[in-house]
């Protein structure tokens, strides 16, 4: 079944492309040939700005369950022979303060339909009946419409293998940076179960997946790992200096 002739879809999909050349046109004298590229660059900026509420939310939650991490410490201690007591308590414990160990994952969830837009718009042949003018734009000679795998495996000149190749690594880097940086300024203790550890890992999906995407969504992808890192910082630092709503864990067995 294809997603993309679903009539709702295909009209966000003609919306977006009307969208994307326009704004592909607009950047042309100050991109020439990398003008699509730039627009997805703009495109992914304007996303992640319309994301920052959902951004500063994180941070706040994130701030809340640092402060929990003692009382986590202490249901740990008192239940840790019994999983299920020790995930019940644990869950209740963050229900009572309104933060989720799972808020991480939300402006992924957040940006898929994006990304699923972006990916439909470089593998279609047409939008709405008319040629896909999209698939002929390229970023530094390497084509948007082509995964950054398969364009390293066809060879060809330098450039068009250093461009996916140089794109992959540095999303990798801000990726692996990201994972760091977020364990070791929150650690994932008193994590009511190894699903949630596991979790933690979930942002090295995006590497693999910007591989074999074509390299327009791959460029989403690394823009929006590179956003997400500097925002978490930026945010996290903003939510400790000014503090964040008030909780308490008064009445949580945690507590007592």
């Amino acid at each position: 079944m294809n997603i993309y002739a679903f009539a709702p879809i295909a009209a966000a999909l003609n919306v977006a492309y009307q969208f994307l050349q326009g704004l592909a046109v607009a950047l042309f004298p100050l991109a020439g040939a990398n003008a699509a590229a730039l627009a997805i660059v703009a495109l992914t900026i304007l996303v992640r700005l319309l994301l920052i509420p959902v951004g500063l939310s994180q941070a706040r939650a994130q701030h809340t369950r640092e402060r929990l991490a003692p009382h986590l410490l202490e249901l740990r201690r008192r239940h840790g022979a019994d999983k299920e007591r020790l995930q019940r308590e644990t869950l209740g414990l963050y229900e009572t303060e309104g933060a989720s160990p799972l808020a991480g994952c939300l402006p992924l969830l957040l940006q898929a339909p994006v990304l699923s837009v972006v990916y439909g718009l470089f593998v279609l042949p047409t939008i709405s009946g008319h040629p896909n003018e999209l698939l002929g734009h390229t970023l530094f000679g390497s084509a948007l419409g082509i995964s950054p795998a398969a364009l390293i495996v066809q060879g060809g000149s330098a450039l068009g293998i250093a461009v996916p190749a140089l794109l992959l690594i540095a999303t990798s880097l801000v990726v692996l940076l990201s994972r760091w940086w977020m364990l070791r300024v929150a650690p994932t203790l008193g994590a009511p179960s190894t699903t949630l550890s596991a979790l933690s890992w979930l942002p090295l999906i995006t590497v693999g997946f910007a591989a074999i995407v074509p390299l327009a969504a791959a460029l989403y992808l690394g823009v929006s790992a590179t956003w997400s890192l500097i925002e978490r910082m930026l945010l996290r630092r903003w939510v400790h200096r000014h503090g964040s709503r008030p909780t308490s864990v008064k009445g949580n067995p945690a507590a007592t």
